[in-house]
Formats: structure tokens, sequence, C-alpha cells
């Protein structure tokens, strides 16, 4: 629980520091007043090599970094950076470089929105969870609580002041899905269905496991799935949407990364690949049929943009 209690706390740490002097941006740029409970809405990326890491995403999926002390005329004392996809605001990066630590703690931490976060790290911890980071106000990003599940896996928590981004069908290069390696995947039901007020839960057989969706009726939010690492913690996955993953593994090397999955077939759908970014930090990459619409809202297509 070291490492994992390192990350939470550095995580936390680097974005209240950075609301000290700036005014962070909310997760949707566009007011919609919507509190979509359970929903993933943001990812932060912690990463040790922020120049390198910058390259490597921008060159794979076409990202762009917004360095936020450079927008409000701090210089680079502040270490946090927005990404951008298509204009859009899609996630952040933490530059770990200038935070005190010794342990390696580089990886991809989603934000899950609630409509209470008081209630929700009430929640957690009655459920045997741990709460890192009681909420704490970001500015106009809202109140964001750092927490882990039971078995350890890290997430933000974010109640939102100005609304969650609207549901949408992803394009290639966006985020498409997150979901928890677990080592108890009933336990994990229960701990994010009580969390997230989950109304549905769907379950799709694979060759050698279930997967577990949990959701609002035709709403997906979340994946679950038996830990495939035994070696490795449990932890959250996300998955980039990609029209055919192996252009992008040509080229994974030699921005420095690391292809730690070659792309194989998903039991469900699409081809899948798992990749490292130049600071270590693990992530997927999913082909994905819109008209299957597994692991996204059938709503989303009437709101692509």
């Amino acid at each position: 629980m070291r490492i994992r209690s390192v990350v939470a706390a550095l995580f936390a740490a680097v974005l209240l520091s950075a609301c000290v002097s700036v005014n962070l941006p909310p997760v949707s740029e566009t007011p919609t007043s919507l509190s979509l409970s359970g929903k993933i809405v943001w990812h932060d990326l912690i990463t040790d090599t922020p120049e390198a890491s910058q390259q490597f995403y921008s060159e794979l999926f076409g990202w762009d970094f917004e360095q936020v002390g450079r927008k409000y005329g701090l210089g680079d004392d502040i270490n946090y950076s927005v990404i951008r996809h298509n204009g859009r605001l899609i996630g952040g990066m933490v530059n770990e470089n200038k935070l005190q630590r010794t342990e390696e703690i580089s990886q991809w931490i989603p934000l899950m929105s609630v409509s209470d976060i008081y209630a929700a790290v009430v929640t957690v911890q009655v459920n045997d969870g741990v709460v890192y980071t009681p909420p704490t106000e970001l500015a106009a990003r809202g109140w964001i609580a750092v927490i882990a599940d039971p078995q350890g896996a890290i997430l933000g928590l974010v109640q939102t002041k100005t609304g969650d981004p609207i549901d949408r069908t992803p394009r290639v290069g966006d985020f498409l899905w997150t979901e928890v390696w677990t080592n108890d995947v009933d336990a994990a039901t229960d701990f994010y269905g009580s969390l997230g007020n989950y109304s549905a839960e769907t379950e799709v057989l694979t060759d050698d496991s279930t997967y577990r969706i949990l959701g609002e009726k035709n709403k997906p939010r979340i994946g679950l799935i038996k830990n495939p690492i035994q070696e490795l913690d449990p932890v959250w996955v996300t998955y980039i949407r990609v029209e055919d993953p192996d252009p992008i593994l040509a080229r994974v090397a030699e921005l420095g990364g690391q292809i730690l999955l070659k792309a194989r077939e998903r039991g469900i759908g699409g081809e899948v690949a798992l990749i490292a970014g130049p600071s270590g930090a693990a992530i997927a990459l999913q082909t994905w049929d819109p008209n299957k619409r597994v692991l996204v809202p059938k709503e989303a297509a009437a709101n692509e943009d």
C-alpha cells in the first residue's frame, strides 16, 4: 500500500498547489448543468518525462498540451498541463519531477463524477475503501477527492461546478473506456455499485473470464474484469479509441514508449493492445464499432460533433 498512498497523496498535492495561484478549467468548457454520477469525466497523467510524454501522445493521437502556468503568466512553476484533442479538453498532465518523491509513481488516474462528493467519501469509508484526500475545492473545476477501493485501485472523485461533459461518440484519438482490473470482481461490483449509483449490470462472456459492465440502463459507465496479470496490483485501466493499432504500435518504441501487449482480438469485441509511454504509465488501445455500442451509451451518436 506504500506506493499507492504515495501516488494518491502526490497526485492530490499537485492539483491543490496548482490551484493556489490559478483557476483550473472545468472538465467541460461548455456549461451543461449535468450531473452524470458514475461517469468517468476526466483523466490525469502523472509523469516524470513531461516533454517526452507530450511528444509521445501528440504524435500518436494528435493531442495538444497547454501549460496552465504559462497561460496565467506564472511560467513553469505550476506542475499541471491540460490536454486537448480536436480543441476539446480531455485530460491533464502532472509533472512529477517537481514533487518530493522517491518511488516511481507514473500512471494514469481517472476521475469519476459524483453528485455529492461529501456523501461519496462517506460511501467509500463505510465500504472499506480509503480516502487519501478529503473533498477539496479546486476553483472552477469543482470539488475533488482522491480515494482507493478496498483492493487498492486509485481513483479521483469530482463534483463539477458547471456540469459534466455530455455523452458523445468518442472519436479516434479520444478516451473510449475505463475499467478496473481487480482481484475480486464481485466485491468490486458491490463497492462501485454503491459509489456510482449504477442501476444496471451486464455480463459479457469471454473465452477465459466474465466481463462485467456497470451503468444506467443503456448507459455503460465502467468495466470490471479479473486482473489478467498476477503480479500487478489492482488498477484502473484507460482505453483510447484507435482505427488500427498496428501503425501506432510501430511508432511506440521510436517515441520512447514500450509495447506491453501486442494487438489481439478482445472477447468483448474489437482489437486491443497495451502500451506504456516514456514514463512507464500504461494505457490501452482499442478498436471499436460504434454500431455495436457495447461500451458507449446509445444516445451518444446524437451528440457527436
